[in-house]
């Protein structure tokens, strides 16, 4: 009886120690996770940053606050990435501060693009700032929110990121954004024209059947990407769209 008694009793401690040293390894993972983020490269740092927000705990936004207002747009929207994870409207407002921002910034942030022209000043800038933009997009559909649609919906008619804004509605997947694909089924870019239809499919947009059969004889190849024709996309999504008989 006594060695039961002794049994029982020691549990709940065991149970507290259990927990202290689980919140421990909580917040160490935290804080190691906060220091890969501020001293890793680009393109590990997103990945750090999904796992900062799924640990949920909003007291990384406080070490991550000087990161909204980095020079480098590519590292400043992974920031925001985290905080619009977990919830801080500054997340979303960075981001569509990057997306009307067309100031001066410093060459080779992210993937700058542009071709080089020693007789034009700044001839690398639009490239950036398209890319900058480009990214900022890239991010809105990553996080999957209702709240991105109002940024993404005018992007559909701006010719540096319309395709890709495409694709981002696709992945929040508000009915919303159906109307305005299927308006960009007409679009004369057929990358934009491709990406609509993916996006109307991930939708399961069957209202824009008769839009996409419209486009099966539309034989024009995207200007980068798979070499699939917009028929061809537009062939694959009337199958998966098409109601069984």
């Amino acid at each position: 009886m006594k060695r039961t008694i002794g049994i029982v009793l020691a549990a709940p401690a065991a149970l507290a120690m259990g927990a202290m040293a689980f919140a421990q390894s909580q917040n160490l993972s935290l804080a190691a996770l906060l220091d890969q983020f501020q001293t890793t490269n680009f393109s590990r740092q997103l990945e750090v940053g999904k796992q900062i927000a799924q640990l949920g705990d909003v007291r990384a936004l406080q070490v991550l606050e000087p990161w909204l207002g980095h020079e480098d747009r590519h590292l400043r929207a992974n920031a925001a990435f985290v905080y619009a994870s977990l919830g801080d409207t500054r997340g979303f407002e960075t981001l569509r501060g990057i997306l009307t921002d067309r100031s001066y910034r410093p060459e080779g942030q992210g993937v700058p693009g542009g071709s080089f022209n020693p007789g034009q000043p700044h001839w690398w800038l639009p490239g950036q700032i398209r890319a900058d933009r480009y990214y900022a997009v890239h991010l809105l559909g990553q996080l999957k929110s209702a709240r991105a649609v109002e940024m993404l919906l005018p992007l559909l008619e701006d010719t540096d990121v319309n395709y890709h804004a495409a694709w981002a509605l696709g992945e929040v997947g508000d009915v919303r954004a159906v109307g305005p694909l299927i308006a960009v089924l007409r679009n004369p870019d057929a990358l934009v024209r491709i990406s609509a239809i993916q996006s109307l499919v991930k939708l399961g947009a069957t209202e824009a059947l008769p839009a996409i059969r419209a486009l099966l004889t539309d034989n024009a190849l995207p200007r980068a990407g798979d070499q699939v024709s917009v028929a061809e996309t537009a062939k694959v999504a009337i199958a998966k769209l098409q109601p069984e008989p």
